[in-house]
C-alpha cells in the first residue's frame, strides 16, 4: 500500500501545491491559464512527439486493447446521459456534458504523470497509442451529439488536426523514419520541454480546481465520479484480463487510464456551448479529489508499486 501511495503522492502533491498556492494568493488564475496553455500547446505535444519518435510501435494494431477501453467509455457515457435525462432533467447539451465528463479522462494532467511513474518506459507506448485515439474519438462523439446532423465533417476534421496534442501525435508518427538523423541538440530541446510537461500540468490543475470548485449540487457529479473512477476501470480490467490477451503492462495502462478523473476538456466543451458549465466543473473537481484514494486502490489491484 505504501509503495502504491508513493506513486500517486507526487502527482497529487503537485496538484495540492497549485491549489494551496491559489487559495492563499501566491498563484493567480492568470498563472494557471498560462501554465495550462504552455502544457497543452507545447510541453505535452513535445512529450508525445519525442516518445513516438523513439518508441517501438507494434506491427499489429492492438484492437483488443482499444476495444476494451472504448467499450468502457461507451457504457459510462450512456449511463450518465440516461440517468441525467431521467432523474435530473439533463437534455440536449447538458446531457452530452454529463456523458463527456463520465467518459473522457484527464490524461494530460493526471494520467501521463501517474502512468509513466507506475510503468516507466514499458507503459509509454500503450499510453500514447491510447492517447492517439482517445481525444479524437471522445471530442468527435461529443460534438456530433451536441450538434447532431448540423455538424460539418470538415469542421470536425479541422478542429481535430489543428489540436496541438493531435499534431504532436501525427508529427511523431510521420517523422519516425528520420528519428536517427535528428541532431543531439534538437533532442535536448525536446527533452527539456517534455520534462517540464508533468510538473507544470499538475500545478496548473491545482490552480484550476481552486478556480472552478463545486458550483452545483453534488448528486449528479457524484454519479459521474463513481462511473469515472470505479465503473470504467472495472470494465476495462475485466475485458483486458478475461476477454483479450495482452501484456500486463498494457492491461495496467488501460485500467489506470480509465481510472483517471474527469478531464478538463469536459469543462472546456461546456464553456464553448455555455451550457452545463457548473456540472462539468463540479465533476472535474470532485473526481480529481477522490482520485487520490481510488488511484491507490487500482494500483494495488494491478500489483504495481
Amino acid at each position: 500500500m505504501l509503495e502504491s501511495f508513493a506513486i500517486v503522492f507526487p502527482v497529487f502533491g503537485l496538484i495540492a501545491i497549485g491549489y494551496v498556492g491559489s487559495r492563499f494568493g501566491a498563484m493567480t488564475t492568470r498563472m494557471g491559464e498560462g501554465l495550462s496553455e504552455f502544457v497543452c500547446t507545447l510541453a505535452i505535444p513535445c512529450l508525445i512527439f519525442r516518445t513516438l519518435m523513439r518508441a517501438e510501435i507494434p506491427a499489429v494494431q492492438p484492437w483488443g486493447y482499444w476495444i476494451s477501453y472504448f467499450v468502457g467509455v461507451a457504457v459510462v457515457w450512456g449511463i450518465a446521459m440516461a440517468v441525467g435525462r431521467r432523474f435530473f432533467g439533463l437534455k440536449g447539451i447538458p446531457g452530452v456534458v454529463a456523458g463527456f465528463a463520465a467518459g473522457q479522462a484527464n490524461t494530460v494532467f493526471v494520467g501521463i504523470p501517474m502512468i509513466l511513474k507506475a510503468y516507466g518506459e514499458a507503459g509509454a507506448v500503450p499510453l500514447f497509442l491510447l492517447i492517439a485515439v482517445h481525444l479524437p474519438v471522445t471530442m468527435t462523439l461529443a460534438t456530433l451529439l451536441a450538434e447532431g446532423r448540423g455538424a460539418s465533417p470538415l469542421m470536425l476534421l479541422r478542429r481535430l488536426v489543428t489540436h496541438p496534442i493531435v499534431m504532436g501525435i501525427l508529427a511523431g508518427t510521420a517523422l519516425r523514419p528520420v528519428a536517427s538523423g535528428v541532431p543531439g541538440p534538437v533532442w535536448q530541446i525536446l527533452d527539456l520541454l517534455a520534462g517540464a510537461a508533468v510538473p507544470c500540468a499538475l500545478v496548473a490543475m491545482g490552480i484550476s480546481l481552486r478556480r472552478y470548485g463545486l458550483r452545483t449540487g453534488w448528486r449528479m457529479p457524484a454519479l459521474i465520479t463513481g462511473l469515472k473512477l470505479v465503473v470504467h476501470p472495472l470494465i476495462v480490467l475485466v475485458l483486458t484480463t478475461q476477454v483479450f490477451q495482452m501484456p500486463p503492462a498494457w492491461s495496467g495502462v488501460a485500467v489506470l487510464f480509465a481510472s483517471c478523473p474527469s478531464g478538463i476538456n469536459a469543462y472546456l466543451f461546456a464553456e464553448r456551448y455555455n451550457e452545463g458549465v457548473a456540472l462539468a466543473s463540479a465533476s472535474v473537481t470532485l473526481s480529481t479529489v477522490l482520485a487520490l484514494g481510488t488511484s491507490v486502490i487500482w494500483l494495488q489491484v494491478l500489483g504495481v508499486g
